[in-house]
């Protein structure tokens, strides 16, 4: 038996070097992260600790194939009508301009959002992640992903992202200026603060 858990750490080990930019670290929901749910009236929904680790498997691994500047595994993880509305080309080109965007792949989630059958959107269960990222340089990124499962036991896709990217020299202490925050569509609520 030891043998076997062993080995099975040790294939453990070579996947998370093949999987993981030396540099990135897994962003982790911690307890510390707003927590909020939305559903329609009358209705509700509790997300439960299955659901937080498949939603956040999907989140880990697109952001670190994005760290990894590996486009075509990112891509896969879109919902198709996603890609439908961005070509493939198109979509990798636009990373591709943002040269530095995810490079460390060091982000923290601020907030997990979780919406049940939004309005004007396929039927299931999405989950947002509010994110901020900082760079050596004194770069912030910040946005959101959000992930989508139509039914239950099934996969989350990509649905939906958005990224900003602040320079170090809008940049204050470690915040956004007062003329570049109120700009930014990210949420940043408690990852504004420098003492994390």
């Amino acid at each position: 038996m030891a043998i076997d858990r062993r080995h099975l750490a040790m294939a453990a080990a070579v996947l998370a070097a093949v999987v993981v930019p030396v540099a990135a670290q897994p962003p982790q929901l911690a307890p510390e992260v707003e927590r909020a749910t939305v559903a329609p009236e009358g209705r509700s929904f509790v997300s439960t600790p299955a659901d937080e680790r498949a939603a956040m498997e999907r989140f880990t691994t697109y952001t670190f194939a994005l760290a990894r500047r590996d486009f075509d595994a990112a891509y896969a993880m879109l919902r198709p009508t996603l890609q439908a509305a961005s070509p493939r080309a198109e979509w990798i080109a636009t990373l591709h301009a943002r040269g530095a965007l995810w490079a460390d792949g060091t982000i923290r989630i601020l907030r997990l959002t979780w919406y049940l059958d939004p309005a004007g959107q396929p039927p299931g269960v999405y989950a947002a992640f509010d994110f901020r990222g900082d760079r050596k340089d004194g770069t912030m990124d910040c946005g959101y992903i959000v992930v989508h499962r139509a039914a239950p036991g099934a996969a989350f896709t990509i649905v939906r992202t958005d990224t900003s990217e602040v320079p170090p020299d809008r940049m204050e202490e470690g915040v956004p200026r007062a003329d570049v925050l109120h700009q930014l569509p990210c949420y940043l609520g408690k990852g504004i603060a420098t003492d994390f």
